[in-house]
């Protein structure tokens, strides 16, 4: 019996420690950090009177069960954040069933892990996203309208993935899903291999078919909300915005980004007058969420735009467009770092 409480008692609470690494140095989470503390002293405290006689049962070198591996962690390879979150709460649910079993340790300890389970869960898909969109501040919307071949577009967009842009948005308002469905493969591939993040603009189910990284809504889309419902948690959504109250109305419902503007009249959409400098400066001062200026930015107006503050910015004709693609991303680049 007490070799069993032994056994569990240290695996409960090594995987809490684990457990609670996660809370303090991934999610920054002061609270949730103490709460999986507080469980792994209360449960040592609780076998402390029996210490000697637990330590005096230990029998590692004659314990048949260390040389049995688990068969799933040699499968899985590499250990993501997630799978050790995941893999560490059924550890300590299984130790903690049998503490109660052997130990009488009291289920309101599992009853309180199965709670954190989930908060913890929900914390860590959107710190996930929150890490993904952390360091991408130059973002290429697409359009391959002006071009003579699908295979001009394709090239000047691997050429953007290669030479450094963080984000591509595949905004392709005048195909069918057909194409986009087809140029999306494609970039799907490329900016998996070279570490940018890949969006489709507007369409929730080519976004799910196409495994993008997230959505781009405009204020006549779908909402949020009801985007949310259909893609979960951890795909990223995002939104244009032309005013502060979008803007609000989006950080409310859970955008994980936005887009700000037009903040110069811009071609690529004729009916939308510019925000203008002054929402820029507003979102600067009051967004609490990344948020890319856009609308006819380049390499004329980008300082401006970083004058006023903003670090990310999203573009379509300075790139797609540009003579030199990789001289044009390095520059921005440089403007934004």
């Amino acid at each position: 019996m007490y070799r069993i409480i032994d056994a569990n008692l240290n695996r409960a609470t090594e995987a809490l420690r684990v457990l609670e690494e996660i809370a303090r140095f991934r999610l920054d989470d002061k609270k949730l950090s103490s709460e999986l503390k507080n469980i792994r002293h209360e449960i040592c405290l609780f076998f402390d009177y029996d210490y000697e006689k637990l330590i005096a049962s230990r029998d590692t070198v004659n314990d048949i069960g260390t040389d049995i591996q688990n068969p799933t962690k040699a499968a899985r390879g590499y250990s993501s954040i997630e799978i050790i979150f995941r893999s560490n709460f059924k550890r300590l649910e299984q130790a903690l069933r049998v503490l109660s079993e052997y130990g009488n340790l009291s289920d309101k300890f599992r009853y309180n892990v199965y709670t954190n389970e989930k908060n913890m869960n929900e914390s860590l898909k959107m710190n996930i996203k929150k890490y993904l969109l952390k360091d991408k501040k130059l973002y290429l919307v697409t359009n391959s309208d002006n071009f003579d071949s699908d295979c001009e577009f394709l090239d000047r967009v691997a050429l953007a993935i290669k030479s450094g842009v963080d984000i591509v948005q595949l905004r392709e308002k005048n195909k069918p899903a057909s194409k986009i469905i087809e140029y999306g493969k494609i970039i799907r591939q490329l900016t998996s291999e070279y570490g940018a993040l890949f969006i489709v603009n507007d369409r929730v189910d080519l976004a799910q078919i196409l495994n993008a990284d997230g959505v781009h809504l405009g204020q006549d889309d779908i909402d949020i909300l009801s985007a949310r419902k259909i893609l979960g948690e951890k795909m990223i959504i995002g939104i244009s915005t032309h005013k502060p109250q979008d803007a609000i109305e989006a950080m409310k419902n859970g955008a994980d980004y936005i887009g700000v503007g037009p903040i110069y009249k811009t071609p690529t959409k004729p009916n939308r007058e510019a925000a203008g400098l002054d929402y820029l400066k507003w979102a600067v001062d009051n967004v609490d969420i990344p948020f890319y200026a856009i609308g006819s930015i380049d390499l004329n107006t980008i300082d401006e735009v970083v004058e006023y503050g903003t670090k990310r910015v999203a573009l379509v004709r300075a790139i797609m467009n540009s003579d030199n693609i990789e001289e044009t991303v390095r520059i921005l680049k440089s403007k934004l770092s």
